[in-house]
């Protein structure tokens, strides 16, 4: 019989670096989500409602599901926290989506694991394997897989790798023993919900997504509400703070991961260069990239807010001239990204 042992090893072959395994079951911690949908946390992110059933259980996503195998890919690769740039002139990405995007590379890594299990198990089985884009709740499986607990700024948390971790998981048929549960350790530390600069961290495990800069300069497709436009700061896509203010993070292990280093465009760009980035520029860019959910359009909003909130002479006239041109990309056109252009303009008026 194709033993825990086995799999973990072999996952570590393929660039894994953690592997636990948790029962099939319908944890307690299930049934937040829907509590927190209905008290309005989720925002425009309506799909969260329409699939919340099948997210409370993996059986109803399977429903031969015995065992959930849950892998953890470490991403923090070898540059400065974004909390580290004194000025607001450099652009702030949040680093898992800095280079290829992890739904694929992870994806290959465990249709190839799985695939391998097939061939090493006597027993037929069904399976269903996800990086983030099925209907699982995979940081509670992840919990009682091991792999680490759930901290008071929603995220994963090992005690050897701190939060910068890509959950992907196999939900099968198998009858795997578990591995032992993790154990919270954030004790009495609120030093993440101190430092969101919009309170989304509303209490300990609670986020408000519409508050959450990840939310508002990745999920959120219309404007921006103005009210939050000057709290997003240098903020490009996504937010980091609440993880690089953890002290779990304060030593994790660098990964070597070529596929995790940012790419040249992104790699802590001003937000003057980047602003001058074509859209083809930008298209390529995002060209297998997780970042590509936004868009180049989405992207172009979100300089816009950034440049207007950078209070720098230079950045100022640099944004102001490109827009004097001739040469205004068709995002910049596009009626959404030009309020927040607008926006920016009457920010800086008295900077430039």
């Amino acid at each position: 019989m194709l033993s825990v042992a086995d799999i973990k090893e072999k996952s570590i072959e393929l660039g894994f670096d953690l592997l636990g395994v948790a029962p099939a079951a319908g944890f307690p911690e299930l049934q937040f989500l829907r509590k927190w949908i209905d008290q309005g946390y989720g925002a425009d992110m309506h799909y969260m409602a329409r699939t919340a059933e099948k997210r409370s259980d993996v059986r109803h996503v399977l429903p031969s599901a015995k065992s959930v195998i849950v892998t953890g890919t470490n991403y923090n690769v070898d540059r400065p926290y974004s909390t580290e740039y004194v000025d607001s002139t450099t652009a702030k990405l949040a680093r898992y989506a800095w280079g290829d995007d992890y739904h694929k590379v992870i994806g290959d890594r465990l249709e190839m694991l799985l695939e391998w299990m097939r061939e090493r198990c006597e027993l037929s089985f069904e399976a269903r394997a996800y990086v983030d884009t099925g209907p699982v709740q995979e940081r509670v499986y992840a919990q009682y897989a091991g792999l680490g607990w759930i901290g008071k700024n929603t995220c994963l948390i090992n005690e050897d790798f701190g939060s910068w971790l890509f959950l992907s998981e196999i939900i099968c048929s198998l009858p795997l023993a578990p591995t032992m549960p993790a154990m919270d350790q954030c004790g009495d530390c609120k030093l993440c919900l101190e430092a969101c600069p919009t309170d989304a961290l509303v209490e300990p495990w609670v986020l408000d997504s519409e508050r959450c800069l990840s939310y508002l300069t990745i999920e959120l497709k219309d404007k921006i509400p103005e009210a939050m436009r000057e709290a997003i700061g240098a903020h490009v896509y996504g937010c980091d703070i609440c993880q690089e203010v953890c002290p779990w993070n304060s030593s994790a292990p660098v990964s070597e991961a070529h596929e995790w280093s940012p790419r040249k465009i992104f790699d802590r760009p001003s937000l003057s260069t980047l602003w001058h980035r074509s859209d083809a520029d930008f298209r390529d860019g995002l060209r297998h990239s997780a970042m590509k959910r936004t868009g180049v359009s989405g992207l172009r909003r979100n300089l816009a807010v950034a440049i207007g909130n950078s209070e720098d002479g230079d950045t100022a006239r640099a944004f102001n001239k490109s827009l004097e041109t001739a040469k205004n990309e068709t995002s910049s056109l596009e009626p959404v990204v030009n309020e927040h252009i607008r926006w920016a303009k009457r920010r800086l008026q008295n900077t430039s």
